[in-house]
C-alpha cells in the first residue's frame, strides 16, 4: 500500500481549542474538527452578520456545532455571506442542504462538482481493496447520494476569485473528485487544500483517531483519477505554501510542510498512489464535467 511522508511534529501549527470551539490558524481563519473531517470558517473574530464565510459542510449531525461555532465566533445570528465547498463527497456537505435553507445563503463550487449538489448524479462507488485500514474497508457504506442545493448553488467566478473572500483565489485541483478546488492567499502564503494531500492517514481509523502528522496524498477510497491527483499535488507544491490546512489532519506550517510537499510531489507514484484498485489503471475522467453515474 501507499506510504506516508514523514513530518517533523515541529511543522504542527500551534492551534490550542479556543473559547469557540474552533482551533485558531490565522487571525481571520480557523477549524473544527468534525470526527473525521475538517470545516473551516474565514473572517474576523465579531465580524457580525454575512461578513464571514463557512468553507465546507461536515458530517450529517453537525449542524448545531457549525451554527454554535459560528454564533459564538462572529456574533449571535451572525449568517455567512457565503459557503464555499471545496468538493461534494459525503463528510464535506453533510449538512449544507440545512444551512443553506436556515441562512439563506449561496454556495460556490466548481461547475464540475455541481451534478452532486444539485441532486442529478452520485459519484462513482468507493474502493475498499485500496487497502490502508477500517477507513478504507468502510467504505462502501459510506453515503454517495447527491445533496441538493440547487436552488442556492452558484458558480465560483472564471477569474479566480472567490466571493466574500478577498484576497484569496480558488485553484482546481481535481483527481479526489473531478471539480475539487484549494484556496490559496498569496499574501501570506496561506493554503487551504481540501483534500488534494491530508495530513493524516484518512484510511486508518487508528491515524483518524490520533491525528498524528504524516503528509499522504488524497485519501485512496475515494480517488478515481491518480494521474490528475498527482498534477494536483504539483501545483500547490509549486505555490510554496508558508501554512496549510487540509480537509482531514491538523494543518502545517513552514519549511518543513514545503520540503514534505515537495516529496510528496516527486515521489506521488511510490507513497500516493495504492499498489492496487479499482481506479488505478481506470481512472474515471471528465474532462467537461459531466456527471459521473446518474442518480
Amino acid at each position: 500500500m501507499a506510504q506516508q511522508v514523514e513530518v517533523d511534529a515541529n511543522a504542527l501549527i500551534d492551534a490550542p481549542l479556543g473559547v469557540d470551539g474552533t482551533h485558531e490558524i490565522t487571525s481571520d481563519l480557523a477549524y473544527q474538527r468534525h470526527a473525521i473531517v475538517n470545516v473551516i470558517f474565514y473572517g474576523p473574530v465579531g465580524a457580525g452578520d454575512r461578513a464571514w464565510t463557512l468553507i465546507d459542510a461536515g458530517i450529517g449531525g453537525s449542524k448545531s456545532a457549525i451554527m454554535k461555532v459560528a454564533a459564538e465566533r462572529f456574533g449571535p445570528n451572525a449568517r455567512p455571506a457565503a459557503i464555499v465547498l471545496t468538493h461534494g463527497h459525503f463528510d464535506h456537505v453533510g449538512v449544507v442542504e440545512d444551512l443553506a435553507r436556515d441562512w439563506d445563503v449561496p454556495v460556490f463550487a466548481h461547475p464540475h462538482e455541481h451534478p452532486y449538489l444539485d441532486g442529478s448524479a452520485s459519484y462513482p462507488p468507493p474502493d475498499p481493496t485500496v487497502g490502508g485500514g477500517l477507513m478504507s474497508r468502510l467504505s462502501p457504506l459510506y453515503p454517495r447520494t447527491p445533496v441538493n442545493v440547487s436552488a442556492q448553488l452558484r458558480s465560483l467566478p472564471e477569474d479566480g476569485s472567490v466571493p466574500s473572500m478577498p484576497g484569496w483565489r480558488w485553484v482546481h485541483v481535481p483527481g479526489h473528485s473531478v471539480g475539487q478546488i484549494a484556496l490559496w492567499r498569496e499574501s501570506d502564503a496561506t493554503l487551504i487544500a481540501a483534500d488534494a494531500f491530508v495530513t493524516t492517514a484518512q484510511e486508518s481509523a487508528y491515524a483518524v483517531a490520533f491525528q498524528e502528522p504524516e503528509l499522504h496524498g488524497p485519501p485512496m477510497y475515494f480517488t478515481v483519477d491518480w494521474d490528475a491527483a498527482r498534477r494536483s499535488v504539483e501545483i500547490l507544491a509549486a505555490l510554496e505554501p508558508q501554512r496549510a490546512i487540509t480537509g482531514h489532519g491538523r494543518p502545517l506550517e513552514g519549511q518543513v510542510l514545503r520540503d514534505a510537499l515537495h516529496a510528496l510531489a516527486s515521489n506521488f507514484s511510490q507513497v500516493a498512489v495504492p499498489k492496487q484498485g479499482r481506479y488505478v489503471d481506470t481512472p474515471v475522467r471528465s474532462q467537461d464535467g459531466s456527471a459521473y453515474e446518474t442518480s
